[in-house]
């Protein structure tokens, strides 16, 4: 095979793929985090918090950079925010991910 039919490295297709699964990653161990919290500091709740954390740097490592490559399409967009509608599926996404994270987070003020 020679060099024009190999593939160059897609950069934008590895830093969205590398976001995504470090974000896939941060909801599963921020769960294990949380099922293990009262326990002592034992090597399974180190290993969950520190596989929390690093993803959770390279999530907004992997952001930024992806927000780099994408500025262009970024500020076109912001140009176009006072055209653009926003759907009434759009309003109940939002609504229903605020009222339940709302709803879980109320735990917190019991007391």
């Amino acid at each position: 095979m020679d060099n024009s039919q190999t593939k160059k490295f897609n950069k934008r297709a590895f830093i969205t793929i590398a976001m995504f699964i470090s974000g896939l990653m941060l909801p599963f161990s921020g769960l294990q985090n949380h099922r293990l919290q009262f326990e002592t500091l034992s090597t399974a709740r180190h290993f969950w918090m520190t596989v929390h954390n690093v993803a959770a740097i390279l999530f907004v490592l992997f952001i930024i950079i992806h927000i780099s490559y994408n500025w262009r399409i970024l500020v076109k967009y912001s140009k176009n925010i006072g055209t653009i509608i926003i759907s009434k599926e759009a309003i109940a996404a939002i609504v229903l991910v605020i009222f339940i994270v709302g709803l879980f987070s109320m735990h917190v003020l019991h007391g």
